[in-house]
C-alpha cells in the first residue's frame, strides 16, 4: 500500500480483552513498541510479549481508584503532537515525549451496566474519562495517529495493517477516526439520556448499527434501517427485508401483541386487512384470510402461536411476502421454504421502545407510544341498550384493531373476526362506507356485527349508516359536542353504544 505510515509506537488500554491477542501479536511481529496500562499490561505480559507501563512514561501511578491513569501530558502530548509542526517536535524532544502512531482503546461498558443495575454509584463509575479522551485525541490527530476504538474494529485493522505491511494509509487513519467519533458520540448520547431519566431535554438518539436496504419506500429512494433486527426476530429463510417490509413488521408486532388467544393477522400497508382469534390456529388463519382475500395477496402474515403443518399447508397456497411467528414445526418450515424469496421469521421476546419519533419540517416530532389498550372495564355504556356478552368481547376485539389502523378508521367485527375496515380516509363517514362495502363484497352478514371508531363521531350520520347496515353495538371514544345526537339515535333504534374516553388517532 502506497503512503502507508509505519506504526512504531502504540498505546493499548482496553477494558475488554476479547480478540486483543491477535492485535498485540501482529504489532509485536512488526517490532512495535507497546505502552499499556494496568490489566492490559498484565494481559500482554502473560502472552510473553514485551511492553512498557504508562507509569514508566509519566512517573505517576494510577490514582483515585483507577480514575486517573493516562491523563498526563506525556501521554496526550505523544498522541496530539503534529509531526509536521517544528515547534511540536521541539517540545516533544525537550520533554522526552514519545510519538504514538497507534492508540488501541475501548470504553467502560456504560450501556451494559445501566441495563444490569440501578445502582447509581456503579453506573457513574462506568462513565469513561481517560478512554474517551484518548479516543478523541487520537481521532483528532488522524494525520499522524491511528485509533482503534472498539474490539469490533480489530478485524478491519488487521486486514488493512497487513495490506500496509506494518502501516496504515492516511485514508485508513481518517476512516478509523470517523468510526472513533461515531463510538464516542454514541457513548456520550447514552450518558446524557441516562441523566435525563425521561425528562424533557435535547433530542439525542444514537444507534450504531446501520443496515442499507435495497431501496427506500420507492425504487428511486435510498433506504437504511438503524437498529438490530436480530433482537426482534431470526430470519429463517428468504430474501433481504425491505424498507416497506420493516414498516409492515412494526405494525404487525404491535398489533399481534394485543392478543392472547390464538390469533392470525394479515398486514398490508401497515393496516390489518384480515384478523381472527380462534381456539385453533388453522381456523384463525382461514377466518383472517376470509376478511379480505384480495388484499392478502403479497401481504405480511403474523401470528402469536407456533405454525404447525396443517396450518402451513393452508398458508402455502397464498403468495405472501413475510410470515412472522414465534415458532414452526419442522415439517411446516420445510414446506414453507419451498418458495425461495418467501421471508420466514421467528419472533423473539423483546421489549420495544416506548417512545416514537419521525422527521417533520426541519426537525423531529416525538411522542410516547400509544400503550393504552381498553378492556371490558373501560367500556362505559351511554345508551339504554347495553351490549351483551358476545358483543362486549367483539367490541374489545374491534377496538384493538382500530387502535392500530390509519386514521380516519372504522372497524367492523363479529365473533372475533375482522369483517372489514375503512382506513386512512379524510372523512369518518367515508371510512364507514368503505368498510361496509368491503364486508358486503366478501359475503359477510353485518347483522349483529359491532363497529369501532378510532375517534368520536362529530355527527349522528355514522351511527345511522351503521344501523342501516345491521350493526348492533358501537364503541367510540366520545368527546364530541354532538355526542348526544348519536346517543339519541341509538336509543331510538335500540342500538348499544359505549364510550372509552380514549382516542386512538394514528397517522
Amino acid at each position: 500500500m502506497e503512503n502507508a505510515k509505519k506504526i512504531k509506537t502504540a498505546l493499548i488500554s482496553v477494558y475488554s480483552k476479547d480478540k486483543l491477542e491477535t492485535v498485540v501479536r501482529a504489532l509485536d511481529g512488526n517490532g512495535v513498541k507497546i505502552y499499556s496500562t494496568g490489566g492490559t499490561y498484565d494481559f500482554i505480559q502473560k502472552l510473553g510479549i514485551s511492553a512498557q507501563t504508562v507509569e514508566s512514561l509519566t512517573s505517576y501511578p494510577s490514582i483515585l481508584g483507577g480514575r486517573v491513569k493516562t491523563l498526563h501530558p506525556k501521554v496526550f502530548g505523544g498522541i496530539l503532537g503534529r509531526m509536521d509542526n517544528h515547534e511540536d517536535r521541539m517540545q516533544m524532544d525537550f520533554y522526552k515525549i514519545p510519538a504514538f502512531d497507534l492508540v488501541v482503546v475501548d470504553l467502560y461498558p456504560f450501556e451494559e451496566t445501566v441495563r444490569a443495575t440501578g445502582d447509581e454509584s456503579e453506573i457513574i463509575e462506568k462513565i469513561d474519562i481517560g478512554g474517551i479522551s484518548l479516543i478523541r485525541a487520537a481521532a483528532k490527530n488522524y494525520h499522524d495517529v491511528a485509533v482503534i476504538a472498539s474490539a469490533g474494529l480489530y478485524d478491519v485493522f488487521l486486514e488493512r495493517y497487513a495490506e500496509g505491511r506494518g502501516g496504515l494509509s492516511l485514508e485508513d487513519r481518517k476512516w478509523f477516526a470517523r468510526e472513533a467519533f461515531n463510538i464516542s458520540s454514541h457513548y456520550d448520547s447514552m450518558i446524557y439520556r441516562w441523566f435525563l431519566k425521561g425528562e424533557k431535554g435535547s433530542f439525542k438518539q444514537s444507534i450504531l448499527q446501520a443496515h442499507p436496504l435495497r431501496y427506500g419506500e420507492n425504487p428511486h429512494q435510498d433506504g437504511y434501517f438503524y437498529g438490530n433486527p436480530d433482537e426482534v426476530f431470526t430470519q429463517l429463510h428468504g430474501k433481504a427485508i425491505s424498507y416497506n417490509n420493516i414498516g409492515d413488521l412494526d405494525a404487525a408486532v404491535s398489533l399481534i401483541g394485543e392478543f392472547e388467544e390464538s390469533t392470525f393477522a394479515i398486514i398490508k400497508h401497515n393496516n390489518a386487512c384480515g384478523l381472527a382469534s380462534r381456539p385453533q390456529l388453522i381456523q384463525a388463519w382461514k377466518d383472517a384470510l376470509a376478511g379480505d382475500p384480495v388484499s392478502a395477496f403479497g401481504g405480511v402474515l403474523v401470528t402469536n402461536m407456533p405454525v404447525d403443518l396443517a396450518c402451513a399447508k393452508e398458508i402455502h397456497a397464498l403468495f405472501f411476502e413475510i410470515l412472522l411467528a414465534p415458532g414452526y414445526e419442522k415439517e411446516a418450515l420445510e414446506l414453507l421454504q419451498a418458495k425461495k424469496n418467501r421471508i420466514l421469521l421467528q419472533a423473539k421476546q423483546v421489549v420495544l421502545p416506548n417512545r416514537i419519533f419521525r422527521s417533520a419540517l426541519n426537525g423531529i416530532i416525538e411522542q410516547s407510544k400509544d400503550l393504552k389498550t381498553e378492556t371490558l372495564t373501560d367500556l362505559k355504556p351511554v345508551t339504554r341498550s347495553v351490549p351483551c356478552g358476545r358483543e362486549l368481547e367483539d367490541l374489545v376485539f374491534a377496538n384493538k384493531i382500530v387502535k392500530h389502523s390509519r386514521s380516519n378508521a372504522i372497524v367492523l367485527a363479529k365473533n372475533k373476526q375482522l369483517l372489514a375496515s375503512g382506513v386512512g380516509q379524510t372523512s369518518r363517514v367515508d371510512a364507514l362506507r368503505q368498510a361496509i362495502a368491503k364486508a358486503i363484497s366478501f359475503g359477510f352478514d353485518l347483522h349483529g356485527a359491532v363497529m369501532a371508531s378510532d375517534a368520536f363521531f362529530p355527527f349522528a350520520d355514522s351511527v345511522e349508516i351503521a344501523h342501516q347496515a345491521g350493526i348492533t353495538a358501537i364503541v367510540q371514544p366520545g368527546g364530541s359536542v354532538r355526542d348526544q345526537d348519536s346517543v339519541n339515535y341509538c336509543n331510538a333504534h335500540d342500538l348499544s353504544m359505549v364510550f372509552t374516553g380514549i382516542r386512538h388517532f394514528k397517522h
